[in-house]
C-alpha cells in the first residue's frame, strides 16, 4: 500500500506492477463493500467477520492488505538500493512512512472526537480528559504502519534464508506464548475470547486506572488489531516479501505463475493442518490464520498477474488498478465518510433526529424491500439485497472519486 510523508501528486512510476495495483485495488473495493451495509441486520454471512474461530471472505481482507504491503517491499526497496540509496536512509524512509501511516489511522479513530460538538459543550478540559482516556490507540493503519516498517528492517538486515526463520519464529513464538503463558501469570491460557494472553498484553499495556480504555469499545479488554496479535500479522508482511523476492527474480512469467499457485496452495494446506491445533481466528490473528491467508493471497494474486501481467488482460481489469493506485486515499475517503453520514442528524418521517445515512437508506433504500413494493422487484428485493444495494453504491460512488483522481493525474504517496 502507498502511503507518503507530506502527501504530494504524482505520475505513477512506469515500473509499477499492474496485477498489484489491480489486487489492492480489489481488496480495498471489497473492504467498502463489507464495512458500509445499509442495514447490519441483514447483510450475508459472507459479508461479516466469523465470530470467533474459522473464517468468511470479510477475513481475507485485512490480511491481503498487509501481504500486498510485503510484496512491495522488495520491488520498490530493492530497486532502491540498487540505485546508490544506503540502508540508513531507506530505513528512514520507511520509519517516516511507518509514521504517516499509523497517524493517519490514529486521526481516523480521534475524528468523531472533532466533530461531535463535546469540544464547545463539555469545553476544552472536560473533552481533552475524555479523549485522553477513552480515544482508540490500535487500528487498521496503525497495524499496517507498524508490520511495513518491522518487515522492511528485517528485509534490510537478512537475506532470503533469515527472513524465512524470522517467519517461522514469529509464527512459533506467537503459538508457544499463546499456550504457556499463563504459566507466569500471564492470562489463563487458551484461546477463549476471554482470559488469552493476546488479551492479557492489551489490557495490560493499553488500559488502566489512569490512563482509561483505548482499546476497540466491543471488547473492552482486547482489541482486534491489538499489540500481540500484531507478531503474527508481521509473519503476513513477511510472507508477501518472499513473493517479491519471486517476482523480482530472472523467472520467466510462467514459471514465477507456476510458483506462486505451488506455493499458495502449499501454505493453505499447512494452515489447515495447522488448524487442528491453533484454530484460524483472524481477530487472534493466529499462526495458522498468518500462514493460511498468505497461501490465499498467493493464489488469488497469481490469477490477477497472470491475467493482467502475463496475457495482458488489462482494459477489464483497469478500474481495480485505478481504485489500487490511491488505496490510501479511498481508504481515508471511505472512513471519513462512514464517520460523518451517521453524525448529521435530519428529521425522520416519525418526526424524530436520525443520522443522514440512515435517512437516506431508509428513504432511498429500504422501500425496495417493502410489501408494498416487493412484488415488483421479485427476488432482488429481500431485506439482505438492498442493504448490499447500499454497499455496493459506496463501492461506485468512491470509484468514481478515484477515477476522477486518476484522470487529473493525483497520486497520493508518502
Amino acid at each position: 500500500m502507498n502511503a507518503a510523508a507530506l502527501p504530494q501528486m504524482s505520475t505513477p512510476s512506469p515500473a509499477r506492477l499492474m496485477s498489484l495495483d489491480v489486487f489492492r485495488g480489489a481488496t480495498i473495493a471489497s473492504m467498502i463493500l463489507v464495512n458500509n451495509p445499509g442495514n447490519w441486520g441483514a447483510i450475508y454471512k459472507p459479508l461479516d467477520h466469523a465470530e470467533w474461530h474459522g473464517w468468511t471472505f470479510t477475513d481475507l481482507i485485512f490480511p491481503f492488505f498487509i501481504w500486498i504491503v510485503g510484496v512491495a517491499i522488495p520491488l520498490s526497496t530493492a530497486r532502491r538500493l540498487e540505485q546508490g540509496q544506503s540502508r540508513r536512509q531507506l530505513l528512514l524512509h520507511a520509519f517516516r512512512r511507518a509514521l504517516i501511516i499509523f497517524a493517519l489511522g490514529f486521526f481516523l479513530n480521534s475524528f468523531l472526537y472533532l466533530i461531535d460538538g463535546s469540544l464547545f459543550r463539555d469545553g476544552f478540559s472536560a473533552w481533552f480528559h475524555n479523549y485522553a482516556t477513552t480515544v482508540r490507540v490500535p487500528g487498521v493503519l496503525q497495524r499496517i504502519g507498524i508490520c511495513y516498517f518491522i518487515a522492511t528492517m528485517i528485509f534490510l538486515s537478512t537475506g532470503i534464508r533469515g527472513q524465512i526463520i524470522w517467519i517461522a519464529g514469529l509464527l512459533t513464538a506467537y503459538w508457544v506464548l499463546m499456550f504457556v503463558g499463563h504459566l507466569f501469570g500471564w492470562g489463563s491460557g487458551g484461546l477463549e475470547q476471554n482470559g488469552n494472553f493476546s488479551e492479557y498484553i492489551d489490557n495490560l499495556v493499553l488500559n488502566g486506572k489512569v490512563i482509561g480504555m483505548h482499546v476497540w469499545k466491543g471488547g473492552k479488554t482486547w482489541d482486534p488489531e491489538g499489540i500481540f496479535s500484531t507478531v503474527p500479522a508481521i509473519a503476513t508482511c513477511l510472507f508477501g516479501i518472499m513473493t517479491g523476492h519471486l517476482i523480482r527474480s530472472k523467472q520467466t512469467p510462467e514459471t514465477k505463475t507456476a510458483w506462486l499457485f505451488v506455493g499458495g496452495s502449499l501454505l493453505l494446506f499447512a494452515g489447515v493442518v495447522m488448524d487442528v491445533w491453533l484454530p484460524i481466528n483472524k481477530k487472534l490473528w493466529t499462526s495458522s490464520y498468518s500462514v493460511f491467508m498468505a497461501g490465499m493471497a498467493m493464489n488469488c494474486f497469481a490469477v490477477c498477474y497472470w491475467l493482467v501481467d502475463v496475457q495482458g488482460w488489462r482494459k477489464w481489469a483497469k478500474p481495480f488498478a485505478i481504485y489500487g493506485m490511491n488505496a490510501i486515499a479511498v481508504f481515508m475517503m471511505a472512513g471519513l465518510l462512514g464517520r460523518i453520514l451517521p453524525t448529521i442528524k435530519v428529521a425522520s418521517a416519525a418526526g424524530k433526529k436520525i443520522g443522514l445515512q440512515s435517512y437516506l437508506y431508509d428513504n432511498l433504500f429500504a422501500p425496495f424491500a417493502s410489501a408494498d413494493t416487493a412484488p415488483f422487484f421479485g427476488f432482488l428485493a429481500s431485506p439482505k439485497n438492498v442493504s448490499l444495494m447500499w454497499a455496493l453504491m459506496y463501492v461506485t460512488g468512491l470509484y468514481l472519486v478515484a477515477y476522477a483522481m486518476y484522470r487529473r493525474k493525483w497520486f497520493l504517496k508518502f
